[in-house]
């Protein structure tokens, strides 16, 4: 029968090796598949990993949960791609078609600090009419001008890596150009996300007019290389292989040795593993995937290896409560997880989609979910320092 391998067998820090990491995933995830969502007694290969993972996360960052007050904005539905499992996107002639203004997003802003918010995740989609005077980049400053300007306490957590190739390639300017100038605007940090799978054979089913995994590692990494911290994700339970799992987990790996190595001024702050939702996706997804929600323990038993084989290169872990619902991002910190994400206060990209966990959640609710499981919470900034004290005596 396999076994884990012993932590003590690891190398400081560093993680499984790749092979043992997908052999790990090849053996669990076909027993992960057959079991009950409701089952409480694990087969011992699932035990293993999940008091492994646990273990590993014990070592590296301790019981200490933490969470983000921020809220979400999804500024534009609007965009010119047409992934295979989005739900969001619309043409802009759609009736349901919506491109807020900069007034309505300072608005909801001004909602958000006034509940606490130190954060603003802001991402949409790729609007070609998203210009001043000609230039896509010129309104995407203005946007982020106007929001620094009213708000400048605020950490703005904001475009993807497919939104820095799109504003480059719409005024034909470098990625190195764009970041550094919203960067210098008022950009703090840029989520990790359209990074789905990074296999361009994946990628060429899925969302092939996306940027390609080459130009997604180069975005991330010259963001590091100008200061600007990333965070990672991994779209996973569609398409994908274990071998697809593990080679997008490699290139995360190798992105913040690189980043550590060079000396670079930021990195990746986290990794949030994003399951498969895909209720109301594109007919031929649904056809492809066959399960319109996520899979709790094939979920769980990657973020186990996750944990197992990142190592202390991105030790932060969070897990998705939109997709899994809180119960099941509740089970994730047994997996690995140290974080429990953001109280987002709205979403509509994962909401559209069929998800079930809602698009919002109090500090009430986050924190009485990380005790629960009889860890400590904690809420944190976007990168992952800890605010006000820590009450260890609070933890069941």
């Amino acid at each position: 029968m396999l076994r884990v391998p012993a932590l003590d067998n690891l190398p400081s820090g560093n993680g499984l090796e790749a092979s043992t990491a997908l052999m790990l995933l090849e053996s669990a995830m076909p027993v992960a598949e057959t079991v009950s969502p409701s089952a409480t007694d694990l087969p011992p290969l699932l035990r293993d990993i999940q008091a492994s993972a646990n273990q590993c996360r014990q070592q590296q960052v301790g019981e200490i949960v933490t969470y983000v007050i921020n809220r979400n904005i999804n500024f534009t539905n609007i965009c010119e791609q047409h992934c295979a499992f989005c739900a969001f996107r619309r043409e802009a002639i759609a009736p349901d078609a919506y491109w807020l203004t900069t007034e309505a997003i300072l608005r909801k802003t001004a909602e958000a600090v006034a509940q606490g918010a130190t954060e603003l995740c802001m991402q949409g989609g790729l609007n070609p009419a998203a210009k001043v005077r000609g230039s896509s980049l010129r309104y995407y400053q203005q946007l982020v001008r106007e929001i620094k300007t009213a708000f400048p306490q605020v950490h703005l957590h904001a475009f993807s890596p497919q939104e820095i190739q799109f504003i480059a390639r719409e005024d034909g300017h470098s990625y190195a150009e764009v970041i550094a100038t919203l960067h210098e605007t008022g950009v703090d940090s840029m989520p990790g996300t359209a990074a789905e799978v990074l296999v361009d054979a994946v990628r060429a089913k899925i969302c092939p007019e996306k940027l390609d995994t080459a130009t997604w590692i180069e975005i991330v990494g010259t963001a590091h290389r100008l200061g600007v911290w990333t965070t990672s994700t991994m779209l996973c339970g569609h398409i994908e292989t274990p071998q697809d799992q593990i080679a997008h987990l490699q290139h995360l790996k190798e992105l913040q040795r690189t980043a550590l190595d060079k000396g670079y001024p930021a990195r990746i702050s986290e990794f949030i593993l994003l399951p498969y939702v895909g209720e109301h996706a594109p007919r031929a997804m649904r056809q492809w995937v066959g399960h319109p929600q996520p899979r709790l323990w094939p979920t769980l038993v990657l973020t186990a290896v996750a944990r197992l084989f990142l190592g202390q290169w991105i030790p932060n872990h969070q897990p998705s409560w939109v997709k899994l619902g809180l119960a099941g991002a509740t089970m994730a910190l047994h997996w690995g997880c140290n974080d429990l994400g953001g109280t987002l206060m709205e979403e509509h990209i994962t909401s559209v989609a069929g998800a079930r966990g809602g698009t919002a959640l109090g500090v009430a609710d986050l924190e009485a979910a990380i005790r629960s499981v009889g860890r400590t919470p904690c809420q944190r900034t976007t990168l992952y320092h800890y605010l006000g004290e820590v009450h260890y005596d609070n933890a069941v």
